[in-house]
């Protein structure tokens, strides 16, 4: 069983700044992510796209805001269930909370912070009728160890960051790596798809366009694809294969979560926004994109927001009768749990005689 002052279901950007403001207040953290790695959306469907709306940062990718927020909060060592999506939650008589995830992994605290963002995240599925058959044994959705993939035959399908990137990355890798996209126009960084279309060039990347994937084959595993191209002039074409990764995006669902007996609003938690963000579930709070309130913007500064309020509140519910003096950073400083403290220089001030 994992104990923490403080579990935070979702490691987007919201669920990491969390961490700060909870280790300003000398709170222990843990975040669980169905995603293999923190960011949330910012790193798992558009880590290479300008984000134009962060304070002080006039424009920063969102893979670049995520690396920050994680330097962020080194210091105060938080912990992580990745790739294991949160499945129930159930009071304990002491007041607290274990949640346990969909692997069997479970954590135990007295507050329960929910940051997942629109929801866990499912896999968009293209349309081919026995795609399930191959799931583990050819077929994935994510790139969770690009090692899996050497020497390999690998097919990837989609037209976003994420299958412009694994196929860039991947030729250092595979043996051969083809790109399917139903268009000409990919939706990618610029960087991205000049890169590839470069890769195209020197015959490192197959690329294919205005083309699907329709046709799965193999018996126990995947051993090739069949490709339809929109003109119809054009014969399929059959390639064998090691590997299919269609990367179409994540479909954001509340999941299990939607089921905890939480007051739901158009897909959304609703949390009591005139003072500390709590659900109708005393000692379970929702911030960030996946709580809804009058007046609620789905912004990143706006979870920031929530994030720095509500540890306030949930300070006092762990310490009850604890009183603790907040001090703004320039005064205090941050120091964390490893040791290493950042304190502002103080000025010197000579009296004239």
């Amino acid at each position: 069983m994992i104990k923490t002052d403080m579990l935070i279901i979702g490691a987007g950007p919201t669920g990491l700044f969390t961490v700060f403001e909870a280790g300003l207040l000398k709170l222990k953290t843990h975040l669980i992510d169905a995603l293999p790695q923190p960011g949330g959306q910012c790193s798992e469907i558009y880590p290479k796209k300008p984000i134009y709306d962060i304070p002080a940062f006039p424009e920063i990718l969102a893979g670049t805001l995520v690396d920050n927020l994680m330097e962020q909060i080194k210091p105060f060592e938080p912990g992580f269930t990745l790739g294991e999506r949160a499945e129930t939650l159930d009071k304990l008589e002491d007041g607290s909370f274990v949640v346990t995830t969909n692997k069997g992994t479970k954590h135990n605290a007295p507050v329960v912070v929910i940051a997942g963002g629109l929801g866990s995240f499912e896999p968009r599925k293209p349309p081919i009728s026995n795609i399930v058959n191959f799931e583990d044994t050819g077929v994935s959705y994510m790139i969770k160890d690009p090692e899996v993939y050497r020497d390999k035959k690998v097919v990837i399908a989609g037209g976003g960051d994420s299958a412009l990137d694994w196929a860039i990355f991947l030729t250092d890798v595979a043996s051969e790596v083809t790109l399917v996209h139903r268009r000409d126009e990919f939706r990618g960084a610029l960087d991205s798809v000049e890169k590839a279309s470069e890769l195209a060039k020197l015959g490192k990347i197959k690329l294919i366009t205005k083309a699907e994937v329709k046709e799965l084959h193999g018996e126990n595993e995947l051993k090739a694809v069949v490709i339809k191209h929109t003109d119809k002039e054009k014969e399929d074409t059959y390639l064998e294969v090691d590997n299919f990764i269609p990367l179409f995006g994540l479909s954001p669902k509340l999941g299990p979560i939607g089921d905890w007996g939480l007051e739901i609003q158009k897909n959304a938690i609703k949390v009591n926004n005139a003072k500390d963000y709590q659900t109708n579930i005393p000692g379970v709070y929702a911030i960030g994109d996946v709580n809804t309130y009058e007046g609620k913007l789905k912004l990143i500064l706006s979870g920031f927001h929530e994030a720095a309020v509500m540890c306030q509140y949930a300070y006092q519910q762990i310490n009850p009768g604890k009183r603790f003096v907040m001090k703004y950073t320039t005064v205090g400083g941050v120091e964390g749990f490893d040791g290493s403290k950042k304190v502002a220089k103080k000025e010197v001030v000579q009296s004239i005689a």
